[in-house]
């Protein structure tokens, strides 16, 4: 979920106020998030990346979950800052684990939702005006009366992770500019672990250009173009339908 008070939520608001940035590299450079994002046309691509073993930091994800709160959690009234399920995602969602009754909640484009998104994209934020009108509705994951996302288990998130939003799969680290950042969530485990975002990558098992090929794809599912700076991508209408 988008940053805040607690975990995801955190991640949104605090780790838009503080990211660390790792060394300065060139967006085409290693990772392919242009030549990534036609290929999700499938919407169920993804999933053939699945395997048999254990997924990338799911070790260190398992760990954080039991040490709890996670990134999978915000606090009780910040729900409205939670991160948007595109189309693409829900329908991904959907098609693993079916048609989940409450899993997926509408929530108004609130100014602090819009605020915070156009924090998280400082060179779109006409873009983000145009995704989210303030008359207008985008989807979220649903979340328990304890502020836990419905997917959240004690060994961490139950969806497979090729099928988790981008969000979720990108933090804590995000993109500032052409460099690979992370999030300030101190209730991050590996954020408090790794201290820094190379170390924090050795964490997770992942490398910058996986998180420039996730943040492009991100992007592409919520209506902007995988790179900013590209010219505009034109959202289909129910990309972020109720």
């Amino acid at each position: 979920m988008l940053p805040g008070p607690r975990a995801l939520v955190r991640a949104f608001t605090a780790g838009c106020a503080g990211i660390m940035v790792a060394r300065d590299a060139g967006y085409g450079r290693g990772g392919t998030p242009v030549r990534a994002a036609a290929r999700e046309v499938a919407v169920n691509a993804d999933l053939t990346l699945l395997s048999k073993g254990p997924p990338p930091g799911g070790e260190a994800c398992a760990r954080c979950a039991a040490a709890g709160p996670t990134c999978c959690t915000l606090s009780p009234g910040q729900e409205e800052l939670c991160f948007p399920v595109s189309e693409m995602e829900r329908t991904r969602i959907i098609e693993q684990v079916g048609l989940t009754l409450g899993a997926f909640v509408p929530e108004a484009n609130s100014g602090a939702f819009v605020a915070n998104l156009a924090r998280l994209f400082p060179g779109d934020r006409d873009r983000v005006a145009r995704l989210f009108p303030e008359t207008g509705q985008h989807l979220r994951l649903a979340v328990d009366p304890s502020g836990n996302c419905v997917f959240l288990r004690a060994g961490g998130c139950c969806l497979p992770r090729p099928v988790r939003p981008y969000y979720c799969r990108l933090f804590p680290f995000w993109m500032t500019g052409r460099a690979v950042s992370a999030f300030a969530a101190p209730g991050c485990l590996v954020n408090r672990q790794g201290r820094t975002v190379l170390r924090m990558l050795a964490l997770l098992g992942c490398t910058e250009a996986d998180v420039r090929d996730l943040h492009g794809r991100l992007r592409l599912a919520w209506g902007l173009p995988p790179k900013e700076g590209m010219p505009f991508v034109t959202p289909s209408p129910a990309r972020f339908r109720p």
